[in-house]
Formats: C-alpha cells, structure tokens, sequence
C-alpha cells in the first residue's frame, strides 16, 4: 500500500488559504479519479508502455483485447520493471533483476524464477489500477477506494453516440493547475491575438472581455452531468463586454484581428478533475475538450481532442483526414501552443507556491476562483508524493 509522504506545499502557505485549500495542495492532481493517459492505439497487444501519473510510474498493457494497468516498480529492490520488459507468458511480467512475476490482472506474485520454493510467492501483490477505454483514450482511475463510474469523471458529450475523438498529447512543463487555469482564463485569449486559426478559420475573436458595469448576475454557474460530475461554467462573454480595441492612454495601439463571422467558443466550461470544454471549437461543426492530467509537480499532459459527429461508414475516415490536413497545423499548433508557452513562462512564478499569495487577480478572474472553490469542495483526494511500497 502506498502511504503519503509529506506534503509538497509549503505548510505556511497553506495556512493562510481558506476557501481554496484543497486545491491549492493538489499539487499532484486529486485521488480517486479516473484520468486520460495513452491513445488506445499507443498500447498494442502484448507490449507494455510506461506512463507517468501524478507522480506515479505505471505500466500500461493490453492481454486479449482488454487494458490493464500496474504499478512500475518490483516489490523486491524497487527497480522500474520497465527498465527491461521480460513477459515470458501473457498474463504476467517478470522482474529482469530476480525473476519475481507478477499477475496483470490483480499484481500478484507468482512466481519467483530464482527460487520456485519461496514463501513469499503468493503473500504479495503489486498495486493494480482500473483501466477503460473511452473514445480512443485510456483511462486509468488513480487511486485505492473501489472506482467510481468513469462518467462521473467525464465531461458532458465527450462519450455522445457517433462523437469522434482526434486526441492530441504533449507535455507541458507547468503544473497542471497553471493548465487548467490557462484553459479557462477568460481573458488570456489576448494572447492568441496573432494566432493563424484567426484568419485561416474566418473567425472572430475579441481582445477580451470585461464585467458589463451594470451587471448584478454571477459570472459563472455550477451545472452537473447526467453521469455525475460538476463543473463551472464561464458567463463572462455572456454577460461581459468584448472588446475589440486595446488602447494606452487613450489611444487604440491594438485591435482584434477579424478573420470572418464564424462565432466561436460560446460555451466554456471547466469540469473535474480537470477537463476543458469549448462548444464550439475551432469551428461551429466542432467541439474541442482538454484534459490537464498531472505528471508531477512541475508538469503535466496536455491531452487536448478534437471531436466532431460524425454519420455514415466513411465519416470517421473523413474526419480524421480533415483533422491531418487543417486543424492539426492552424488549431492544435496554431492555436493552442500559444497556451503552452504561456503556462510554461507563469510556471516559475507559482513553483514555490508563493505565487498563490501573491498574484493579484481582477474582476475577470471571478471564474477562477469559482473553480478552485468548486475544486477543493468537490474532489475525492488529494494526490501527495508517494513513499516507497
């Protein structure tokens, strides 16, 4: 069993966090949820891949069809059973350094190939963890309590009947709370003013919003699923102001730049335990989800998926051609790694944790704080560095 080591966050800053203390020691993500971590097609039968989750190492197999997903490390010495893959039967994997084998399905020990005799063999079990596959991602569940239903954890019209998934992973070195925070800042779209999705989509995209100076309503709103799971919706384009002119000190030194009059992200929602929704995105046809999955403390994968529906026996063929030849380059790279550079330059500032008390937020930012709220109230864990065993 895994016991939680100390605390990453420095105790003095937790201290002095009340509404959002939950969330801010979640350096390493929340426990007892389910995460996207490998493209289905990333695991072939018989051939296991590493994969590092909110500090653990794990190992991601596939036997008969079916995922499974194991701790990467002998119980043994410790040494990451990755290091050299020995499988000399489907259903197990064998320490290259003394032989131990253990079971994919539970993490039992069965065998020693040193010493057959051992009574150790039998009285010891690698932890395990549940794996599923849903639209093309596998999804492991972190965790030791008995795994909640995977839609609890999904966000609303990710798993639609006829939805396909084009899934996109890279890693971030930022914290995965920098990523989610970036995705839902409603303001940061500033920096995607040079963007070529602008213009190469005809869309159009304002400098920014601001609160109208009248409005009296919140500019969120907390919704649930049909599966169970919570998550925030931003109401600042609804009930805010775009603004299309940048100006200092009183004259206009940036304006939007209007590629054409498809309207774009009308709905943005941040759901747990830390996925993205934006409907519609890049285009009216589309709608884009990410997932901002913890690796450790000063990184996380950026899982982000085009979807779109799709009819007929050629549709998901089409999509995925359509995907190669235009949103791959003018969306996933055109759009979305201005965030990635950009949670990458705020990382520095929040790494040694002072940055949540001394950043200094404004109007537009009332939707962040929801979302750390909602997030400390409503998570099943918090994820701490884990000891040894």
């Amino acid at each position: 069993m895994n016991t939680p080591a100390t605390p990453l966050v420095n105790p003095e800053v937790l201290d002095r966090i009340r509404d959002w203390r939950g969330y801010a020691e979640a350096k390493l993500g929340f426990r007892n949820h389910w995460y996207p971590t490998l493209n289905s097609s990333e695991v072939a039968e018989g051939k296991p891949v590493p994969f590092e989750l909110a500090g653990e190492k794990l190992l991601i197999n596939r036997i008969d069809g079916k995922v499974y997903c194991i701790k990467d490390q002998c119980l043994h010495r410790g040494v990451p059973l990755s290091r050299k893959l020995e499988c000399y039967s489907k259903d197990t994997i064998t320490c290259w350094y003394h032989g131990w084998t253990y079971q994919w399905a539970d993490g039992k020990l069965c065998d020693i190939l040193t010493d057959p005799s051992s009574k150790v063999i039998g009285t010891r079990a690698l932890q395990t963890y549940p794996a599923q596959e849903v639209q093309g991602l596998v999804f492991v569940f972190l965790g030791d309590t008995e795994p909640t239903p995977i839609g609890s954890d999904l966000p609303p019209g990710f798993d639609e009947p006829n939805r396909r998934v084009q899934p996109l992973r890279r890693l971030v070195n930022a914290n995965w709370r920098i990523g989610a925070e970036n995705g839902f800042d409603t303001t940061h779209i500033f920096i995607h003013k040079d963007s070529r999705l602008i213009r190469g989509n005809q869309t159009m995209l304002p400098l920014g919003f601001a609160p109208k100076p009248d409005n009296t309503e919140p500019l969120f709103e907390v919704r649930h699923t049909e599966g169970g799971n919570i998550g925030i919706f931003d109401l600042l384009a609804e009930r805010g102001v775009p603004h299309f002119e940048g100006s200092v000190h009183g004259e206009v030194v940036r304006r939007a730049i209007h590629g054409g009059d498809k309207r774009i992200a009308n709905e943005i929602s941040l759901w747990m335990p830390g996925v993205l929704k934006v409907d519609p995105f890049p285009d009216p046809e589309l709608i884009h989800f990410e997932w901002y999955v913890p690796r450790d403390a000063d990184s996380h994968w950026y899982i982000h998926c085009s979807t779109k529906l799709v009819e007929g026996p050629d549709g998901d063929a089409e999509f995925a051609a359509e995907y190669e030849a235009l949103w791959k380059d003018i969306y996933a790279h055109g759009f979305n790694d201005d965030d990635i550079w950009a949670r990458e330059a705020t990382q520095p500032f929040y790494q040694d944790d002072w940055g949540w008390l001394e950043e200094q937020l404004f109007e537009a930012d009332a939707c962040i704080m929801a979302w750390r709220k909602l997030a400390s109230e409503h998570n099943h864990g918090i994820q701490h560095a884990r000891r040894r065993g």
